[in-house]
């Protein structure tokens, strides 16, 4: 899947997709609808950057910007306060991204390679 922009994430360091455009179409088509009254099954003739900048706007309130919120939480405390449905949500959407990273070896090497950058960066790597 081509990386989108970020969206939903107010940290800019941090580039990580919270939704996937093929499992989440129908929550996509849904947020397009009820935020701008698009009906995209009509605007055949849409640029994909055009559709790409319309999903990146999509609100909280919208019902791929409420699951979005809850698979990007990072709060311990707002995340023991989830309910039974979000924590299924929350839960299903970190093991598939766990199992993704686990099925690509280069994905998986990739983020060791930045876990051992950052760890560099915060210890002061560098050799004796």
């Amino acid at each position: 899947m081509k990386r989108l922009p970020s969206d939903f994430n107010s940290d800019e360091s941090v580039q990580e997709n919270w939704y996937d455009l093929r499992e989440d179409w129908a929550l996509i088509e849904a947020s397009l609808a009820k935020q701008y009254g698009i009906r995209i099954r009509q605007h055949g003739n849409m640029p994909f950057s055009e559709f790409c900048t319309l999903v990146t706007g999509l609100m909280p309130d919208t019902p791929l910007g409420s699951i979005v919120t809850i698979r990007s939480e990072k709060d311990p405390k707002v995340r023991r306060g989830f309910s039974k449905e979000q924590r299924r949500i929350y839960n299903e959407w970190r093991n598939r991204k766990a199992e993704d990273k686990l099925a690509d070896p280069d994905m998986l090497n990739q983020e060791f390679k930045g876990m051992e950058a950052m760890l560099t960066k915060m210890f002061g790597g560098g050799g004796a």
